[in-house]
Formats: C-alpha cells, structure tokens, sequence
C-alpha cells in the first residue's frame, strides 16, 4: 500500500533527477526455484539477482545528492497476523512517500532464520520498487516457468522465492492446488436463482435505485448489492445493469443542472465584488488621533511573493511568510500582506521554530523588509502626476540564493 504526504511536488522532482542517475545493481548473486514433481521429472530453474548490499551502496548515494534519505522499519499488524515492512523515502523539505509490504506470518518470528530471509527479501524488493530500478532476472519469462508452480507474488508473498533463495522450504505446486481447494470450501459460490425468485429479486433492486440521489449512494448501493445482482439468471442481471446506469446518468445529470449559469456566477461575481468594495470603504483606522496600524489582505500579492524563490537559498516553490515583528501585535490577526517575503518550506518551519524572528533574519544578513517593499511596489506602484507607475520594469530588481542582499 502506498502512502505520502498531502503535497509531493517537491519530492517528486527531486526524485526525478534522482532516477535519471540511479543504475540497476549487479546481478551477482544466483537463486535456484527446485522442481517439486517426484521421479526426476522436473529440472530445477535458475535466475540471477543483485544483494540487498550492493542496492542500498547505489540508492543511498544517488539519493542523499537530492536531499532524500531512505527508512525501513517493521511493524507488526495484530488484525492480520502479519510482521510488515514500510519503507519511507524522507526529502529535506519535509515530504515524504511511503509503501507498505508484508513480510511473514507472525508465528514466523519463532524462526529467527526463516523470518529474516523473508525480511531481506521484503526490504530488497520494496525499497528496488520504490525508487525505480530491478535488482533481478524476469521470472515470468517462459523458460523460468511452469504451469505447476505459482508465479504470482500475490499469492504468496514470502515463500514463493524466499524459501530458496535463503535456505528454507519452496511452496510447492501440491500446497498451491490444497489451498486453492480450501479456499473454494470456504467461499462458496452462491447458486443461480430460479426464474420467479430471480425476477422478484430484480424488481427489488430496481426499485430500489429510485432512492438513489448522488453519485456516493449509487457506489455504496452497488457494492452492497453485486453479490445479490451476481445471483439473478442472466436476463434480469443486465436489466438490473441497464436500470442502474440510466440512474447514474440522470444522477449526473441533475447535478449538471444544478451548477449556475455563466450569467449567473457573472451576477455572484459582481454581488462579492460589490461587498468587498464596501468592506474597503470602512474607517482607515490609521489615520485617527490614536492610528492603529493597517492590516491589508491582498491574494493576488500574496500570490505573486509565493511565485518567487527563496530569499535565502532561492529554492522554488515558495511560501509567502509574513514578518511578525514589521507591526505590532493583534490578538489572532497577522501582520499585513504588504509586509510578505518568499521562503522555501524548509527555511519557513525553520524562521517558526526559532522563536526570535528578527535575531534569525540578523543571522542570515539579510534585511527582509527591504524584499517586502519591493515586492509591494511591483504589485502596487505608486503613481505618479503624469500617471506612470514610479516601480518601471526596469526598476523591478530581484535577488540571487547567493547575494544575501538587495542590489
């Protein structure tokens, strides 16, 4: 199962350059899957594969140059009855993506041995699946298989190959066809109705798809009737089909229906504006005998500072950070937008955890309200009497990761 965090953008490209790097290790290891029929029949089958060791030395210094860094640790599911493995790739900037992979049974762990040659094989495999690369030979490849032993790794993820490639038992062709008997014991499938009690059970579910009236009840109403549908003779099933996709549609119909006209949003537009405009034209309380300081909320300036790279180290995306000691405190309200910089998430979190935000901008030598008023002013120029904007283009002056300083 794959897991990562809400935003993966940064930790995407970083490991996009990563791959075009990374290089499938050195098969320099050779597993055998031995034949399982009596009598010398069967020949054993050979594959070369590459060792957690020579992995790891490729992955970890390819990826630590991109500021990611690898984690595998274990846990033990007590639902399941299951010892699994998550592997986490961990980017500097505080993302993360992760698998979940299963590695034995937990009776295994009175095996010492037999467990960690199902870990060694479960932390190959998902930390080589994870990153991209293949650490061994295709094994379903024809002359690697045949049709008595399995090859899907689903059905047995730890014992299929395990067993041989460390020391212990293959899962033979009689265990796979006894548990595939027991599991047909104990999920039976349920007979086909008769005609008169098929033909009532359609006009149910029909009927109930007229209660229907979103999309999430149409999913939530079909996967709890599939295994009733899955009884009915073949010509009520597709009637069932037919009624519940004409259901569907008219669903998304109506919820079409309901969305408002371009007219009509023009008219919300307008409506919002309109509140806005009144909402500016309150009391500028800074202009008072006792002035209290402006707090500007702009989006579109604020998302013009996160379009920009970090003021320290000139990393992209940004976030638009607001400097806490450019005015005085307000209980719950931050400073105005006028007084934003850019900073890469890193650099964010850490100005937060310092505590002492003026004494963390002094330390990196730069003067942050010098990079808001510019910024400012390229959103907000001032006019001037012949009605041209004072911050020209050509005035618009940037910074560099390595200036420290507005030139």
């Amino acid at each position: 199962m794959q897991r990562s965090s809400e935003t993966i953008g940064t930790i995407a490209a970083a490991l996009a350059k990563a791959q075009a790097q990374l290089v499938n290790p050195e098969k320099s290891l050779v597993g055998t899957i031995r034949s399982d029929q009596t009598g010398g029949g069967g020949a054993d089958r050979s594959f070369r594969y590459a060792p957690l060791s020579s992995g790891l030395d490729i992955v970890r210094k390819t990826l630590s140059q991109h500021e990611i860094a690898t984690v595998q640790t274990t846990s033990i599911d007590e639902t399941a009855g299951l010892v699994r493995l998550s592997t986490v790739l961990a980017h500097a900037s505080g993302e993360w993506i992760a698998s979940d992979w299963p590695v034995c049974a937990v009776s295994e762990t009175a095996a010492p041995h037999r467990m960690g040659a199902a870990l060694t094989y479960a932390r190959r495999y998902a930390l080589f699946t994870l990153v991209g690369i293949a650490g061994e030979d295709d094994l379903d490849a024809p002359d690697l298989t045949t049709p008595t032993v399995p090859t899907s790794k689903v059905d047995k993820p730890a014992e299929n190959k395990i067993g041989d490639l460390n020391g212990g038992r293959a899962y033979s062709s009689k265990q796979f066809s006894s548990d595939r008997r027991a599991n047909a014991a104990s999920n039976p499938r349920k007979p086909t109705l008769k005609p008169h009690a098929s033909a009532s059970l359609r006009d149910q579910l029909t009927a109930e798809l007229k209660n229907l009236s979103s999309a999430e009840d149409a999913a939530n109403w079909a996967q709890r009737a599939l295994a009733a549908k899955n009884t009915l003779i073949t010509a009520d099933a597709e009637h069932v089909e037919e009624a519940f996709r004409t259901r569907l549609a008219n669903i998304v119909t109506d919820a079409a229906d309901d969305q408002p006209t371009p007219q009509e949003a023009r008219s919300r537009l307008r409506a919002d504006r309109g509140r806005r405009q009144r909402r500016a034209a309150t009391v500028n309380k800074s202009v008072l005998s006792l002035p209290a300081p402006r707090r500007i909320r702009d989006r579109d300036h604020v998302r013009l500072v996160a379009k920009q790279p970090c003021l320290v180290c000139g990393r992209r995306p940004a976030d638009a950070h607001h400097l806490r000691f450019a005015q005085s405190r307000a209980l719950g309200r931050k400073v105005s937008d006028e007084f934003t910089v850019p900073l890469c998430r890193g650099h964010h979190r850490e100005v937060h955890r310092y505590g002492d935000e003026a004494a963390w901008w002094k330390k990196t030598s730069i003067d942050p309200t010098v990079c808001a008023r510019v910024l400012w002013l390229q959103s907000h120029p001032l006019p001037t009497t012949n009605g041209q904007s004072i911050a020209t283009p050509e005035q618009r002056i940037g910074w560099g990761p390595n200036d420290k300083t507005w030139r």
